[in-house]
């Protein structure tokens, strides 16, 4: 029997937990007239207690007795960032969404970097820690990164990164209609003097790059293409993107002058790795963007 507090003026509502269930599977079942991005913005934003202790890890086993309070206000007011969306914390790392148009990390003289916006959320929210770079997407590139808090995380996903992470894939908007459904891009990626990436069939001295692509819309100006990377090499879906004749729309680099949304239409929307430190399998995916899907209505 799950008893509610109507309260209204306590800040939570409250629930008995009575039967085992995974924390969000629960919610979704007990919490009527809430959407599913509600409650999972609720959890990421540390507005969910069971008995008593803030937890926002999706699959936390729960057990009957246990006591679920559930926040009324929106998620933590503490992190504010119109370039950074905060997805997920624990006390090892974080995952957060990045917008096009910031750095993962500083570089030169610009200032607008995703490691100084969680710095400063760190420091206003008296957390001991700093956002250590594991892996990077480019200043134009919107989507999801992991950060750890500790050197002792970010060592563990930097040496093993190949085998925790088990799935990341991006989708892109490409000019020209894609002749095939999927396949493999595989070459050798090597930097010239310029630092621009170029591709060659045979070893070049440079890095094997390995691309999984699949086409998930077409029109005959433009195709929606779902990328999985094998390797993470740099520019590796941009230029395997051009290599096939189908170069990312908004791309400067390697485009060919085709940007019907005036951005890079490449982001990372599936981060799938297991937790450095329990092991647990983490799952993180964010919508495709309006502005991609707007093209194939």
């Amino acid at each position: 029997m799950i008893k509610r507090n109507f309260n209204q003026a306590s800040e939570y509502d409250h629930y008995v937990v009575d039967h085992e269930a995974p924390l969000l599977e629960y919610l979704l079942q007990t919490i009527k007239g809430q959407s599913r991005t509600k409650i999972k913005a609720t959890l990421q934003g540390r507005g969910i207690k069971v008995d008593g202790k803030c937890v926002t890890q999706f699959d936390f086993p729960l057990h009957p007795g246990m006591k679920v309070a559930v926040s009324k206000s929106k998620r933590s007011q503490t992190f504010k960032n119109r370039f950074v969306k905060l997805v997920y914390e624990d006390r090892y790392l974080v995952v957060v969404e990045k917008e096009p148009g910031i750095l993962s990390m500083a570089a030169g003289h610009s200032s607008l970097n995703v490691k100084s916006v969680l710095d400063d959320y760190f420091r206003k929210s008296q957390q001991r820690c700093h956002a250590h770079v594991v892996h990077r997407l480019d200043r134009d590139t919107s989507g999801l990164l992991v950060y750890a808090k500790d050197m002792e995380t970010e060592q563990i996903l930097e040496h093993d990164w190949h085998n925790i992470v088990y799935d990341r894939r991006y989708v892109a908007v490409v000019s020209g209609e894609m002749e095939e459904d999927g396949g493999t891009i595989a070459n050798w990626l090597k930097d010239n003097k310029a630092y621009v990436t170029y591709s060659s069939p045979v070893d070049n001295g440079g890095k094997y790059a390995v691309t999984h692509f699949h086409t998930l819309a077409r029109t005959t100006e433009h195709s929606l293409v779902e990328f999985k990377l094998e390797t993470g090499r740099k520019n590796q879906i941009r230029v395997h993107a051009a290599d096939m004749g189908h170069p990312v729309c908004g791309d400067t680099k390697y485009g060919n002058g085709d940007d019907p949304v005036h951005r890079l239409c490449l982001h990372a929307f599936l981060l799938c790795f297991y937790h450095p430190v329990t092991h647990e399998r983490m799952e993180f995916e964010t919508p495709i963007p309006t502005a991609f899907r707007s093209l194939f209505k």
